[in-house]
């Protein structure tokens, strides 16, 4: 942040009510509109002059010689970590994402998909979710199915869902209950663990324990390390056609620029996974990046808002609202964190498939 300027607590409220104007309107603000909208006990000249001081500063810019000004990236995060109001949800809001939880699908996928489609309708804005990746996940149960004398079916269940599922053929004949013995020694030992935790070696261990063959080892091992593998991460966005409704993406081409970043997954993806860290779950922190902190040419007229989500001890998702740099942090923020909070409480609360 530009520090150059102290803001005293005149240009600290001006600098915010020029925010929160352009904001609510999209158009420059001017000395003359502060006057007479706002009571800010001093005169046009007065505000005229402060504004030129924040603008010298780098707090606000002029679009146009004659126009009024609108705030910087620098004036938007002054705003939002020292001059915004904290927002809570409406009742409205509220309501609406207690329903739609109330409603939500068991399939981990399903869950996600219905989750953006809920922000993106909330905030007016897109919305993109990661969901936790399956390393992460908790160990729920492994059964070891006996389908033959020389032929059996493993399937890793996480929470969530189905993590892995594979059929054996065994050289030698498998008794049914050593099968089911193991599967027994396998839960007890492990469960409620996450994923990433159980190595070979923890599984060698019961193996050896209950005297189970090099085969069934070597075919146990393989299912939890296929059950542990990180896959690809799963996105999901919504809502990009509320984009046309901003006047900022009138621009097609900057409108087209947009959408390109948000088919291609893998950047998508990087825009938003800084989140994915256990000390921002920790407190599910919202963060704020503005502009050219996106660090993307194509996103230097937007902002985007993400939350993070907390799935059994630790599995960790992500929640983001992409938006225009003009966008009601306060009101989007307080959505965010609030749609998060009820979609992890859905994810532990139901058996996720």
């Amino acid at each position: 942040m530009n520090e150059k300027l102290e803001l005293d607590k005149r240009k600290a409220f001006i600098l915010a009510t020029v925010v929160y104007e352009y904001i609510a309107t999209a158009e420059p603000v001017g000395s003359l509109t502060l006057t007479q909208k706002y009571n800010l006990g001093v005169s046009s000249a007065t505000i005229r002059n402060e504004m030129a001081e924040l603008e010298a500063s780098g707090y606000l810019v002029q679009p146009h010689t004659s126009a009024g000004r609108i705030p910087s990236d620098a004036g938007y995060r002054t705003y939002v970590d020292r001059l915004m109001q904290p927002e809570s949800l409406t009742k409205d809001d509220s309501r609406r994402i207690r329903d739609e939880f109330r409603e939500a699908s068991r399939e981990l996928a399903d869950v996600i998909e219905q989750t953006t489609r809920l922000l993106s309708g909330l905030s007016g804005n897109l919305a993109i979710a990661i969901a936790p990746s399956r390393d992460m996940h908790a160990f729920k149960h492994v059964q070891l199915i006996w389908l033959s004398a020389r032929t059996g079916l493993i399937v890793v269940v996480t929470s969530g869902g189905v993590a892995a599922q594979r059929v054996i053929e065994w050289t030698a004949d498998v008794v049914a209950d050593d099968l089911t013995r193991l599967s027994n020694a396998l839960n007890s030992r492990f469960g409620g663990r996450v994923m990433e935790e159980i190595g070979p070696g923890d599984v060698d261990a019961v193996c050896a324990e209950l005297g189970a063959s090099t085969e069934i080892r070597d075919a146990v091992r393989l299912a939890f390390a296929a059950a542990r593998q990180p896959d690809e991460p799963e996105i999901a966005a919504s809502g990009a056609q509320n984009l046309l409704d901003q006047p900022e993406f009138h621009d097609l081409r900057k409108l087209r620029a947009i959408l390109r970043i948000v088919e291609e997954q893998r950047t998508l993806y990087d825009l938003i996974a800084d989140e994915l860290n256990v000390e921002a779950a920790a407190e599910a922190a919202p963060h704020v990046r503005i502009g050219h902190e996106l660090r993307a040419d194509e996103l230097s007229e937007c902002s985007v808002v993400t939350v993070p989500y907390r799935f059994g001890d630790r599995g960790l998702g992500v929640l983001a609202i992409l938006g225009p740099r003009r966008m009601p942090y306060g009101r989007l923020i307080a959505l965010a964190s609030g749609t998060a909070r009820s979609l992890g409480e859905h994810l532990n609360d139901v058996e996720i498939r």
